[in-house]
């Protein structure tokens, strides 16, 4: 497996001024990253946001840095059949975004909320339609050689049996999922039993720890199930991100496993301190 590093674990700079979103690929150069992976890219335009991509591709090539994959949101549940057409269609701009900036795989969420009535009430009643949208968006994305992949992430399509049904629905060999091993402490689930289920779809990995606990505290958030969740750095929660890595390994999957830090440490140090235990884990399974 190889290592890259998620814009969005430099997002405590950015906000704080410290970094401009252009800056996060030489940092990570420096830092010793070879890969970096983008989130929703900031513009006002769509063509603002094609000016920009070619920007930050020239940047990533000048330093010799990949990157290896970009992730956006989505919402392929939509009212009516029109909204979802138009929800397609700027998916798949997306697409030609990820084209620009050279990466391999894209990742788009798919929805965030389920509602009162129809077939808005559940996930499993929104899958159909959700499974249509998404298999227009990666047959487009296969047109241009990149693949897509969803990921356990937003609390509806968030557990490993949800994620593991929206990949047989869309039931395309371009689409996989995204396999975020600290995400599914927000769903209430063991991270290591819940990356044994989905370990064959992934096509892209999120290294990324958490504290758990039963109880509120300062700067934990609340699962699904009202337990709490803080970020952690990787390698220092209660995640057991290795035995997850090793997991996947044995599943097969050699592909990237991008940090995303989003601990109340200082953002630098918490992405170099769990780059250096990433290291150490792959070396050891």
């Amino acid at each position: 497996m190889k290592i890259s590093v998620s814009s969005y674990s430099f997002q405590q700079y950015i906000n704080a001024g410290k970094l401009a979103h252009f800056d996060v690929i030489q940092k990570a150069h420096d830092m010793g990253f070879e890969a970096i992976e983008f989130i929703d890219l900031p513009a006002s335009s769509y063509e603002e946001q094609v000016a920009y991509a070619h920007k930050l591709r020239a940047e990533a090539d000048r330093l010799g840095m990949t990157i290896n994959a970009y992730t956006i949101g989505g919402n392929l549940y939509q009212a009516t059949p029109e909204a979802s057409a138009a929800e397609v269609e700027r998916l798949k701009k997306q697409v030609d975004i990820a084209a620009i900036l050279g990466c391999s795989v894209m990742r788009h969420d798919v929805c965030y909320s389920v509602g009162k009535t129809g077939t808005s009430r559940s996930f499993g009643l929104m899958l159909p339609t959700i499974a249509e949208n998404t298999r227009a968006v990666t047959e487009y994305a296969a047109e241009k050689g990149i693949k897509t992949c969803t990921e356990n992430h937003g609390y509806i399509a968030q557990d490993s049996y949800r994620v593991e049904q929206l990949f047989n629905a869309v039931a395309h060999d371009n689409y996989g999922l995204l396999v975020d091993v600290g995400n599914f402490v927000c769903a209430d689930e063991d991270n290591c039993a819940a990356v044994s289920r989905v370990a064959p779809y992934a096509f892209h990995v999120h290294a990324k720890d958490m504290y758990k606990s039963t109880t509120p505290a300062p700067g934990f958030g609340q699962t699904r199930g009202c337990n709490y969740f803080k970020g952690a750095i990787v390698g220092e929660g209660d995640c057991n991100v290795e035995k997850c890595l090793q997991i996947l390994k044995r599943a097969g999957y050699d592909g990237y496993c991008s940090i995303e830090f989003e601990g109340s440490e200082d953002c630098i140090e918490g992405i170099a301190r769990g780059f250096e235990n990433l290291k150490g884990m792959l070396e050891r399974i």
